[in-house]
């Protein structure tokens, strides 16, 4: 079975566990830990795959790691270690956010401008822009870029709304070359 079936099999049975108990973002929250701890440690990684440590020893490293995070959490890395699924949690993760997203109505986004923008400004992106795509609200992340020159440059899932100076003239150029051929 391949990776991405296995980790959506867990992040659901993960998610709906966490709806039960009614701890969504509280989970949600420590599997961002959980996601960036093991996309930054590559030796934790290692160690938790080598096939000559004992799955003791490993659950051991996951309980000091992880050992503030809730059972939940702790019992899923548990599970994974046991199984030798450890290479799947940033996808589980992945996973489990998109169907808390989807439980709450919001979606993920990323704005790209030439300065950080307000407060404020970010919420008139997000009630405009979800709308658009038929959410309740975008989370979004501010990614400062100078090569924009001004403007902005929305990033949902796939989309690409692109606002920016930068964009318009490049899309004013590619006009102008396909009109001299």
């Amino acid at each position: 079975m391949s990776n991405g079936i296995v980790a959506k099999r867990y992040a659901v049975a993960l998610f709906q566990l966490a709806k039960e108990q009614n701890v969504i973002d509280q989970i949600e929250n420590e599997l961002l830990v959980v996601k960036e701890v093991f996309t930054t440690n590559q030796e934790l990684i290692d160690v938790l795959n080598h096939p000559k440590v004992t799955n003791e020893a490993k659950k051991s490293i996951v309980k000091e790691a992880f050992g503030s995070l809730s059972q939940q959490v702790v019992n899923t890395l548990y599970l994974l270690v046991d199984r030798h699924r450890v290479d799947v949690v940033t996808e589980i993760v992945n996973h489990f956010v998109q169907s808390a997203n989807e439980e709450r109505g919001t979606e993920d986004a990323i704005v790209y401008s030439v300065r950080p923008l307000s407060d404020t400004e970010l919420s008139a992106i997000s009630t405009s822009f979800a709308k658009k795509i038929g959410k309740n609200s975008l989370r979004l992340q501010n990614v400062v870029d100078a090569k924009l020159i001004g403007g902005v440059k929305l990033r949902i899932g796939n989309r690409i709304y692109d606002g920016s100076v930068s964009g318009k003239l490049e899309r004013i150029e590619r006009q102008l070359v396909a009109n001299r051929l």
